[in-house]
C-alpha cells in the first residue's frame, strides 16, 4: 500500500511544484503535465488489492485530480485573461516604466520652474526699482520742463519787450522861428521838428529822451549860431550837468560847432539839453541847430 501511494503521490507532488515554481507557463504546458498524469493513471499497473482499496477509499476521500483540473483551469482562465488585457491596452504594459519616465520629468520642470521663479523674482525686484527711478526722473523732469517753460516764457516776454524797447533812434531840428535867446535864465532846448523817432523815447513836447531800456547809449547835438555874443549848450542827465559847449562870435556869421556823448543808462534815465542864460542859437527851415540819439546795445 505504501508503494502505491508513493506511486501516486511524488507525480502529483512534482504537478504542484511544477505549477508554482514556474507560474503556469502556458496553456500547453499545462495541458501536458496533466496529460502525462492521466497517462501515468492510464498506464499504471492496478492489482487486485489496489482496486479494491481505491473501490473502498473512493466514497470518503476528495477528488484530487478534479481540484487539480479546477486549479489549472483556473490559472489558465487568469493567464488567458492577463493576455487579453495586455493585447487590449498594449500602452499599460510600460505603464510603471512611463509613469517613472514622467515623475522624472515633472520633477525637472518642477526644477526648472523653481529656477525660473527665482530669476522672475529678480527681475520684478529690478524692474520695480526700475519703475521707482523712471518715477523720480519723469518728477524731475516734469519740475525742470516747469521750470524751463516758465524761463523760456520770460525769455520771450523780455525778447519781445527787448525787441520794442531795442530799436530806439531819433533825429530831431530846432526851430523855424529864427533866433533863441538870450534869456535872462537857463531853458530847456525843446527840439520841435522830429523827423525820426523810433521807439518814441524822446518827447519834443518836453525836449527830454528817456531810456526806455538799460544800455550804452549815443547823442549829438549840433549849435549854430548868427549873430554877435555867445553860443552855447549844457548837457543834462537827469539832473547832473555832464557837459559844457560854449562859443564868442564876432561876426554876422553862421558859426557852429557839434560834440558827441556816449552814456550808459539805466531804463527811465533822462537827457536833456538847455540854453544857458545870455546864450543864443539860429535855427529856421535849414535845420541848423539838431539834437540825435540811439541805442547803441542793451546791458
Amino acid at each position: 500500500m505504501c508503494n502505491w501511494k508513493m506511486r501516486v503521490v511524488l507525480p502529483l507532488l512534482l504537478v504542484l511544484l511544477s505549477q508554482c515554481g514556474s507560474g503556469a507557463q502556458g496553456e500547453d504546458e499545462g495541458l501536458g503535465e496533466v496529460g502525462a498524469i492521466r497517462e501515468f493513471r492510464e498506464t499504471a499497473p492496478r492489482d487486485t488489492a489496489e482496486e479494491s482499496i481505491e473501490q473502498t477509499t473512493k466514497p470518503t476521500t476528495p477528488d484530487i485530480w478534479a481540484e487539480v483540473r479546477a486549479l489549472r483551469d483556473m490559472v489558465l482562465e487568469l493567464r488567458v485573461h492577463v493576455q487579453l488585457l495586455q493585447k487590449d491596452n498594449p500602452a499599460k504594459t510600460d505603464l510603471p516604466t512611463r509613469l517613472f519616465n514622467s515623475e522624472t520629468k515633472l520633477l525637472q520642470l518642477e526644477k526648472e520652474n523653481a529656477v525660473k521663479e527665482t530669476r522672475l523674482t529678480a527681475t520684478e525686484i529690478k524692474t520695480s526699482d526700475l519703475e521707482g527711478e523712471n518715477a523720480d526722473l519723469q518728477t524731475r523732469l516734469s519740475s525742470s520742463e516747469r521750470e524751463l517753460l516758465i524761463s523760456k516764457s520770460r525769455i520771450d516776454q523780455l525778447e519781445r519787450v527787448n525787441a520794442g524797447q531795442s530799436k530806439v533812434a531819433f533825429y530831431t531840428a530846432l526851430t523855424d522861428a529864427g533866433y533863441v535867446g538870450p534869456n535872462n535864465a537857463d531853458v530847456t532846448l525843446k527840439y520841435s521838428k522830429v523827423f525820426t523817432n523810433i521807439g518814441n523815447a524822446y518827447s519834443p513836447d518836453t525836449g527830454f529822451f528817456t531810456a526806455p531800456v538799460k544800455g550804452a547809449y549815443y547823442f549829438q547835438f549840433t549849435m549854430c549860431g548868427h549873430h554877435t555874443g555867445l553860443m552855447g549848450v549844457y548837457v543834462y542827465k537827469n539832473n547832473q550837468r555832464i557837459m559844457f559847449n560854449v562859443e564868442w562870435k564876432e561876426e554876422m556869421l553862421y558859426k557852429y560847432f557839434t560834440n558827441s556823448v556816449v552814456l550808459e543808462l539805466n531804463a527811465g534815465d533822462k537827457i536833456h539839453l538847455v540854453l544857458p542864460s545870455t546864450h543864443s542859437l539860429y535855427d529856421d527851415g535849414d535845420n541848423h541847430n539838431t539834437f540825435i540819439g540811439t541805442l547803441l546795445f542793451p546791458l
